[in-house]
């Protein structure tokens, strides 16, 4: 079983975009991909049970059915910083449980993609961040970078981060952001040039306002993380 932790840049930056249409790739090929994310903030009550999209989104392209509350054992309502939420309720967001429940799952699937939340080493509470998730589940990371004004910074910075942490960079895929970048090329080619991983895909601005479709179309985009 392959697995990946999925983090970025920044928040709204693509993440279960890109997680998304990973699954559905993997899932294209006759694999079996489970998506997971752990920690998820805004949600909706259905049927008397909360509903996040990005967590729903996971689950419609994922080619197995896994239990959601292995998938998402922390859930929040409201839509804010989680290590703020989770503080309110008095819940700790402990990366060995969310490890133990990837342990449970990983059997039923050839590859896994674990979505994280916010950026790299957004806070978790207790003094914990988004690395020591990333390394309690000891998985390879692949990096979304949000191409937009400051992408390079923040993109080098993370990749510092996410190898300070003792993790390997699977790859990094580029998600335009802002359509009007100036010197988009240039700006790629600097992140081809600086960052230590591989470019797994470029995903240009997409407009279609179903979710779905343009998940469908980011992974057309992409190309497979462990390919040879």
């Amino acid at each position: 079983m392959n697995a990946c932790f999925v983090t970025g840049t920044d928040t709204e930056i693509g993440k279960t975009l890109v997680s998304a249409a990973l699954l559905r790739l993997l899932a294209g090929q006759g694999a079996r991909s489970l998506g997971m994310k752990p920690i998820a903030s805004g949600a909706e009550w259905i049927a008397g049970r909360l509903h996040n999209e990005d967590v729903q989104a996971l689950a419609r392209h994922s080619s197995v059915r896994g239990d959601p509350d292995l998938l998402t054992p922390y859930l929040f309502q409201q839509a804010a910083a989680p290590h703020i939420l989770a503080a309110r309720d008095g819940v700790t967001l402990d990366p060995r449980r969310i490890q133990a429940n990837f342990q449970a799952l990983r059997e039923q699937a050839d590859y896994m993609v674990v979505e994280g939340v916010g950026g790299f080493m957004v806070p978790l509470g207790a003094g914990r961040t988004g690395a020591d998730l990333a390394q309690a589940l000891n998985l390879p990371v692949i990096l979304i970078v949000g191409l937009r004004l400051g992408a390079l910074n923040h993109a080098l910075l993370s990749a510092r981060a996410i190898r300070a942490a003792g993790l390997r960079l699977l790859g990094w895929v580029g998600n335009q952001i802002d359509a009007d970048l100036l010197h988009a090329q240039a700006n790629l080619q600097s992140l081809r040039d600086y960052l230590p991983g591989p470019c797994l895909g470029v995903i240009p601005r997409l407009n279609a306002p179903d979710l779905d479709e343009r998940i469908r179309q980011a992974a057309g985009h992409l190309s497979h993380p462990w390919a040879g």
